[in-house]
C-alpha cells in the first residue's frame, strides 16, 4: 500500500543516507538533497552550536532570584494549554453541577454561553456577546494550578517520599520495582522547576543524587521508562542549565561538581535501555531488564510491541545524543522510524501493533487512541526538534494528517460535532464512532504543526502562511470543541475515558462536508486554489433542550 510518490520527496534519500557506511555519523538526517554540507550541519548539533529544545520546557517568565514581581508572573506560559483546560473545566464543571453531594452550585447551566465563547476562539476582538475581548485573569488561574500541585506534592513528600506510586486517601506509597525508582520524583522534577518551587527541587535533587540507582534486576516498560525517567532527567538538565534561575542550587552551577548529575543518571539509564533495541528489525521490545539490559517481548499480543510506544522514544534519545555526542543513541531510534516508513502504509495510518523481530505490523486496527496516538505526535515534534531540518518528518506528518481527514474524521448525527473515529478492521472496514479521551492530544498537535510552535497571530504574519494552515487551525478548533463536549456531557464536569458518538448511516465524513478542501486528498481543486472552510454550527446547544447530549452515549 504505497503512498503517492509526490508526497514523499525526502523518504528515500533520508533512509539511504542512514544506510550509507561512508556517510557522516547520523547521516540519516535528511537535511539536504545534496551530500555537501550535511556533515557540517550535523556537527553543529553535536558541538553545542545549535540546540534541540524540549518544547514543553521553554519558560517564559523571570526567575525568582532575578525578579521581584508577583509570583503570578512567574508561572510558565509554555504550559498554557494545560492551564486553559483546567481553568475552563473549573468554570464549566461549576456551571453544571447541581446541589448534590454537598455542592452548592448555580441551578442554571451556562452551556450555551460557553459554546458561543468556544466558537469565538481565535478572534481576540470578540467575547461571548460579540463585543470587546473579555479580560481573563490567567495569572490567577495559573496560581490555582500551582496551588493544586503543591497540595498533591506535599502530601506525597510527607507520606510517600521515594515511592514509585502514592495512594493519597490511604496516605501510603508503593514500589513498582523492589528497590524503587522514584518515578514520581523524576517525572515531576521539571514541573517543580517550571513552577519555581526551589526548595522542593533541592529535596528532589538530593534524593536523585543519593538514592536513585538503575542496577535493578527487574523488568520495566521501555516506553514508560524512556518518557518518564529519561525524559524527566533530560528536562531537568535542560531547565537547570539553560535557565538556572529555575533551579538555583549551588552545585548545579557551571563548573561545579554536581553540574552533570542529571546527565550522568540519564546516560546510565539510556545505556541500559539500549538493549531493548537489540531485535532483528531494530524495533524495540516492549520491556527491558535494567540489570542485564535484555529486551523482553510483550507477554500479550503475540509478542508485538505497541506502535506508539516503539515510536515515542525518539525525542529523548536524540536529545541525549546531542548532549553527549554519542551517535548510537540517535541511530537506534532513527532505525525504528525507517522500519516503520518502509512498510509504506496507506495514507500514513498505521496499525497499533508491530513485531520487533520482523518489523511488520500485527493486525489492521487503526486508531489514534491508545497504542497509536503518540506516533503521530512525535512526527511533527521530531521535525521541530531539529529546527525543521529533517523534512522527512514533516512529510510523514502531512501524509498522516491527510489520512486522518480522509478516513477517520466524521460528524455526529445531531450536533454535527467533528469526531476522530477508529478503523478496527483496517481502512476499508467500517468506521467505529469510538473516540478515546487520549485523542484530545490531536488538536494541539495539529495547531503545533500549523504554527511551528509560535503564537498564532505571529505565525499568520509569515509569508509561508497559506489557506491550508488556516484550515488546519480550524480542524484543531473543531476537534477541541468535541473534546470539550465530553466534559460538558457529565454532571461532574469530568470527561469519560472513552466516548461513543451517534453517527449517520453511512457516516458523514470530512470529504462529504468539504469535497473541495485543500485538506482532502485528491480534491477537485488544485493545491494552489484556496477553498475556505467554515466552522459548523453546534446547535441545538441551548440549555433548555440540550439535544446535543443525544450524541454522547
Amino acid at each position: 500500500m504505497s503512498s503517492p510518490p509526490a508526497q514523499r520527496l525526502h523518504s528515500e534519500s533520508h533512509w539511504r543516507a542512514n544506510r550509507n557506511p561512508n556517510a557522516s555519523p547520523l547521516g540519516g538526517y535528511g537535511l539536504s538533497q545534496q551530500s555537501t554540507g550535511v556533515a557540517n550541519k550535523l556537527g553543529n548539533f553535536f558541538d553545542g552550536g545549535r540546540s534541540l529544545p524540549m518544547y514543553k520546557d521553554k519558560p517564559y517568565f523571570a526567575p525568582r532570584r532575578t525578579a521581584v514581581r508577583s509570583r503570578r508572573r512567574k508561572i510558565l506560559y509554555g504550559g498554557l494549554c494545560v492551564f486553559v483546560l483546567v481553568g475552563l473545566w473549573y468554570y464549566t464543571a461549576g456551571s453544571y453541577k447541581r446541589q448534590t453531594h454537598g455542592l452548592d452550585t448555580p441551578d442554571t447551566p451556562k452551556g450555551e454561553e460557553m459554546w458561543k465563547w468556544l466558537q469565538s476562539l481565535g478572534d481576540p476582538a470578540t467575547d461571548i456577546e460579540g463585543g470587546q475581548h473579555q479580560n481573563i485573569d490567567w495569572n490567577a488561574r495559573r496560581e490555582k494550578v500551582r496551588d493544586a500541585f503543591i497540595i498533591s506534592w506535599d502530601g506525597y513528600e510527607q507520606h510517600g517520599w521515594g515511592y514509585d506510586e502514592y495512594k493519597p486517601i490511604a496516605k501510603e506509597g508503593r514500589q513498582m520495582v523492589p528497590g524503587g525508582m522514584g518515578w514520581i520524583i523524576v517525572d515531576a522534577l521539571d514541573t517543580l522547576m517550571i513552577m519555581n518551587l526551589t526548595s522542593r527541587v533541592q529535596h528532589a535533587r538530593n534524593w536523585i543524587h543519593n538514592s536513585l540507582h538503575y542496577n535493578q534486576d527487574h523488568d520495566v516498560n521501555t516506553f514508560e521508562t524512556t518518557i518518564r525517567m529519561l525524559g524527566g532527567l533530560l528536562s531537568a538538565h535542560y531547565l537547570s542549565t539553560a535557565h538556572p534561575g529555575l533551579a538555583p542550587i549551588a552545585d548545579d552551577d557551571a563548573g561545579s561538581p554536581g553540574e552533570d548529575l542529571y546527565i550522568e543518571k540519564a546516560t546510565d539509564l539510556a545505556d541500559r535501555l539500549l538493549g531493548a533495541f537489540d531485535s532483528k528489525s531494530g524495533v524495540p521490545y516492549a520491556s527491558i531488564n535494567l540489570n542485564t539490559s535484555t529486551g523482553i517481548p510483550s507477554h500479550a499480543d503475540n509478542g508485538a510491541s505497541s506502535t506508539a510506544e516503539a515510536t515515542t522514544v525518539q525525542l529523548e534519545f536524540k536529545y541525549l545524543a546531542k548532549l553527549t555526542g554519542e551517535a548510537e543513541y540517535w541511530r537506534v531510534v532513527e532505525k525504528v522510524m525507517q522500519v516503520v516508513d518502509d512498510q509504506k502504509m496507506e495514507d500514513g495510518l498505521l496499525p497499533i501493533y508491530i513485531y520487533p523481530d520482523s518489523g511488520h505490523f500485527r493486525g489492521d486496527n487503526i486508531r489514534l487512541g491508545s497504542r497509536g496516538d503518540s506516533y503521530y505526535e512525535y512526527l511533527i515534534k521530531q521535525y521541530l526538534q531539529t529546527s525543521k531540518q529533517e523534512p522527512i518528518y514533516k512529510e510523514l506528518w502531512d501524509e498522516s494528517l491527510m489520512g486522518v481527514r480522509k478516513h477517520l474524521i466524521a460528524y455526529t448525527k445531531n450536533a454535527q460535532l467533528m469526531i476522530l473515529g477508529e478503523k478496527p478492521s483496517g481502512l476499508q472496514g467500517r468506521l467505529s464512532p469510538k473516540m478515546d479521551h487520549l485523542v484530545c492530544f490531536m488538536p494541539g498537535t495539529i495547531a503545533l504543526g500549523a504554527t511551528g510552535g509560535v503564537p498564532l497571530s505571529e505565525a499568520r504574519k509569515s509569508p509561508d502562511w497559506t489557506q491550508r494552515q488556516d484550515e488546519e487551525i480550524l480542524l484543531a478548533r473543531e476537534l477541541m470543541k468535541t473534546c470539550w463536549a465530553t466534559y460538558l456531557a457529565t454532571e461532574t464536569g469530568l470527561a469519560p475515558e472513552i466516548t461513543y458518538f451517534t453517527l449517520d448511516d453511512p457516516p458523514k465524513m470530512f470529504h462529504d462536508m468539504y469535497p473541495d478542501s485543500t485538506m482532502t486528498a485528491g480534491n477537485r481543486k488544485s493545491q494552489g486554489e484556496d477553498v475556505p472552510l467554515k466552522s459548523q454550527p453546534l446547535y441545538p446547544l441551548d440549555d433548555k433542550t440540550l439535544k446535543w447530549r443525544e450524541d454522547i452515549q
